[in-house]
């Protein structure tokens, strides 16, 4: 049996045992930002391919609300083994109570701090974490400092525009995603399959 064909459970990404690591491992934070599509995309990549390895996974987003029926959180649901929380209200720009969408930042955040350091992901993707920062809602100071000071082996995945400058000063890898030519420039609107 191939590496690829050896079958993956929710157990063994849920395992409280710490795998083991080669000396060349080192927990990275990553940064996703920019104005073009793709920034979740390439951080579901990542999620992925840590699940593959059996690490233990999980992802917040942050500006998508439980209502949205995203295809990459079915997916994850399918592979199990993978926490996914969806504390957002919907995009920014339409929502219409911004200080609801400050107070469930905020609360996600204090559940994300207690997660890390209880260290119970090896792989933490915190999708459009940017725009807590952007707006205000959660201090840059206190999301480096959360980040850069994590214990144990902890991988952090953050994206989303406008990644702040402590941020990605903060990131061991940094990742801008350019918008070259898009859809919805043409009129075409969001699709299932391609944007959710």
């Amino acid at each position: 049996m191939s590496e690829i064909d050896v079958p993956h459970t929710p157990d063994d990404a849920g395992s409280a045992e710490p795998k083991r690591r080669k000396p060349r491992d080192k927990p990275l934070l990553i940064v996703i930002t920019g104005h073009g599509k793709g920034k979740s995309t390439s951080a579901f990549g990542m999620l992925l391919r840590a699940w593959a390895r059996g690490h233990r996974c999980g992802v917040f987003q942050f500006v998508k609300s439980g209502k949205w029926k995203v295809g990459e959180a079915k997916a994850a649901q399918a592979l199990g083994g993978i926490d996914w929380e969806k504390m957002g209200d919907g995009w920014t720009w339409i929502s219409r109570d911004l200080e609801e969408s400050a107070d469930k930042a905020r609360e996600g955040w204090e559940e994300v701090k207690r997660r890390i350091q209880s260290e119970r992901y090896e792989f933490l993707l915190l999708d459009e974490l940017t725009y807590a920062i952007k707006y205000g809602w959660i201090s840059e100071e206190e999301i480096v400092s959360t980040l850069k000071n994590r214990p144990g082996f902890q991988h952090i995945v953050v994206t989303g525009r406008d990644a702040s400058p402590g941020l990605i000063e903060a990131a061991d890898l940094v990742t801008e995603v350019v918008k070259i030519k898009h859809p919805m420039d043409q009129g075409i609107r969001a699709q299932q399959g391609i944007e959710w």
